[in-house]
């Protein structure tokens, strides 16, 4: 008998939801239906404004947009179901990630926000939802980020080599596999300051295939100030988001370089994503043999090429070890929801800097109401 989840993600790309239903039995993480649903552009607007650094938010406005994805994160549920040809009822649970809004973890009142009811959820699909994944690690000590590396290193692992699964969303993340426990920490901007900026130009999201950024010429200056800042002197365990590499932490960035063709702004931006990505991977996982991507990333294909040149690794997709790359972060959540309602830990210390493992999550069952 099938033992299906779904895992529903959305990041800090903020382009929309991915809807994964995956089946666990017989010990094998298969994937059944894969379903995306874009954000309206009104409602990616008003996420973009409420994850501002510093932005004064209405409570009344944050309730509604919780409410909104809530619902959305629901109906997109739905959705994979019928396509599927699946009812509610052979699903045992639902893994909904959310939508992050605010990461900061440091400190003792260290925190992290993802929004997008799960009540909604539970209570539009019928299927029970875990929810709130991260803030339990940030109660035992850890950042409460990055938590997929705990199922790459369930799916990913290989005992001959040394793998590093990089996931490259809005913010990138890397996994360090080996035969020690699992490392994994955000190395920093991803696709986030890169679409930002080709959106500020263009009428789309994001920059398909890199291709504008291959338009534009490296400025060397610019590139030395955006690598110049002290995240990228932290150790490990680290996380971010773009809280901090925000449009405004670019923008006082460039503002010293007059005006830059703005083609070689993103060429420039193209090539710091590769550069912190690589620069992680040599300091942190020297004896990588390999690097497998995932993510939005892994369709940049002058990104690709720029990891392969700093790296002068193979550079593969993890679609060759089993996972499309835009598959793995809902397949994710859906192993996590099933790891919190086996009573079994989500995050690994190794990665997150948790004092100790913990079960994940808040539980909220589906099914009818109550009469």
């Amino acid at each position: 008998m099938a033992e299906l989840y779904i895992g529903l993600m959305s990041g800090t790309s903020i382009d929309g939801i991915d809807a994964g239903l995956v089946d666990f039995s017989d010990h094998k993480i298969a994937l059944v239906e894969f379903h995306y649903q874009a954000f309206p552009s009104e409602l990616r607007q008003s996420i973009q404004t409420v994850s501002q650094a510093n932005q004064a938010v209405l409570l009344q406005d944050y309730g509604t947009l919780d409410s909104r994805i809530g619902r959305l994160f629901g109906e997109t549920a739905n959705a994979l179901l019928t396509k599927a040809g699946i009812p509610a009822s052979a699903v045992t649970a639902i893994g909904s990630h959310g939508q992050t809004v605010y990461h900061a973890p440091a400190g003792i009142d260290g925190f992290t926000l993802q929004i997008g009811d799960p009540n909604r959820i539970a209570e539009i699909t019928g299927i029970t939802t875990v929810a709130d994944f991260r803030r339990r690690d940030i109660a035992a000590g850890g950042q409460g980020a990055p938590l997929v590396p705990a199922f790459h290193q369930a799916v990913f692992s290989d005992s001959s080599q040394v793998r590093t699964v990089v996931n490259i969303g809005g913010i990138a993340n890397i996994t360090v596999l080996d035969d020690k426990p699992a490392i994994g920490f955000d190395t920093g901007p991803g696709n986030g300051l890169l679409d930002y900026w080709y959106q500020q130009h263009h009428s789309g999201v994001f920059d398909p295939g890199g291709d504008w950024a291959t338009s534009g010429r490296t400025n060397q200056e610019l590139l030395t100030k955006l690598k110049d800042d002290p995240y990228f002197r932290l150790a490990p365990p680290k996380s971010t988001g773009k809280e901090y590499f925000s449009a405004a932490w670019l923008q006082q960035k460039i503002e010293a370089f007059g005006d830059l063709p703005a083609q070689d702004v993103q060429a420039t931006l193209c090539q710091f994503s590769a550069d912190t990505i690589s620069a992680a991977i040599r300091q942190h996982a020297p004896g990588t043999t390999q690097v497998f991507i995932c993510g939005g990333g892994a369709h940049n294909r002058h990104l690709l090429r720029l990891l392969a040149e700093n790296m002068r690794l193979p550079v593969a997709s993890t679609a060759t070890i089993g996972i499309d790359p835009d598959h793995v972060e809902a397949i994710a959540f859906a192993w996590l929801a099933r790891q919190t309602l086996n009573g079994l830990p989500g995050n690994l210390c190794s990665v997150t800097g948790a004092k100790v493992p913990v079960i994940l999550g808040g539980i909220y069952p589906g099914g009818p109401g109550l009469s």
